[in-house]
Order: C-alpha cells, then sequence, then structure tokens
C-alpha cells in the first residue's frame, strides 16, 4: 500500500511537473546544439532557438517515454531533487494517461544570461504554461521547473 501511494505521489508530482514542458512536433535533430557554441550568449545570438528547440525535446521525450533523455535534459538542481527511477515511472505514467503531447505555440518570454522563461500551449490545455524557467548549464539549456 505505501509503494502504490508513493508512486500515486510520484505520478502526480510528474504531471504537475510537466505543464512546463512543450513540444512543436519539430525534428529532434535541430534539438541539438551546434558544435562551437559557448554557453555565454552574445546580444544578437541569446540562445532563444536552442532555447524552443530544446523545450520541444524535453516534452517530446516526455511523453514519448524516454526517461533517458528526459532525465539528462534536466538541470543539475532538478536533478538532484528527482531520483531517475522515480523519473522513469513518471514519463510511463504520463505516456500512458496522456499518449504523445504536441506543442501547438511556444514563445520565449525572457532571457537573461543564462537564466530564462518560456510560455508555450500543448494540445492537451492542461498541460499548458507561462514562464516555466529553464537554466543553460555547460551551453546546453535544461529544465529547472522542479
Amino acid at each position: 500500500m505505501r509503494r502504490t501511494t508513493a508512486l500515486a505521489a510520484i505520478a502526480t508530482a510528474a504531471l504537475l511537473a510537466l505543464t512546463g514542458c512543450s513540444d512543436d512536433g519539430g525534428d529532434d535533430d535541430k534539438a541539438t546544439k551546434p558544435a562551437g557554441k559557448t554557453a555565454s550568449a552574445t546580444a544578437a545570438d541569446d540562445g532563444r532557438a536552442e532555447l524552443e528547440a530544446a523545450v520541444s525535446q524535453y516534452t517530446k521525450a516526455f511523453f514519448e517515454p524516454d526517461a533517458d533523455t528526459g532525465y539528462g535534459m534536466l538541470s543539475k538542481r532538478c536533478a538532484a531533487e528527482i531520483d531517475q527511477g522515480a523519473y522513469a515511472a513518471q514519463v510511463e505514467q504520463a505516456a500512458k494517461e496522456y499518449g504523445k503531447q504536441k506543442v501547438t505555440t511556444v514563445s520565449v518570454d525572457q532571457v537573461s544570461g543564462d537564466m530564462a522563461r518560456v510560455t508555450y500551449e500543448v494540445s492537451v490545455p492542461k498541460f499548458s504554461q507561462q514562464s516555466q524557467p529553464w537554466t543553460r548549464e555547460d551551453g546546453e539549456w535544461k529544465y529547472d521547473a522542479c
């Protein structure tokens, strides 16, 4: 009984965290960072395109489910808070209950150095999110809404 309650709590937490995810259905190959990119963004290139691609890739992984990819896209802070096995259970449950989801719109609200906020709509409205936090670590955008 205790394990069932714990798994239900994990699934609920995953679904709440999921409200911060998006997927534009785009090509995952475009979500990877071009070679030579640095973590510091310039005014002309603040990483918005890479951020939008990362949001899409993360959401796709979450609903596939592809727990390894999704967990690898968590910020260091979130990975320290979320056990990888528990995360895998979350994505399995989300995929089972909701199937593949698709972002219908995505916009970067703000980028300030290595911190950003993203708003997007998902095909199931309850997963749409406003001002979801993301962080750039080692030049890669990471989900930071844990």
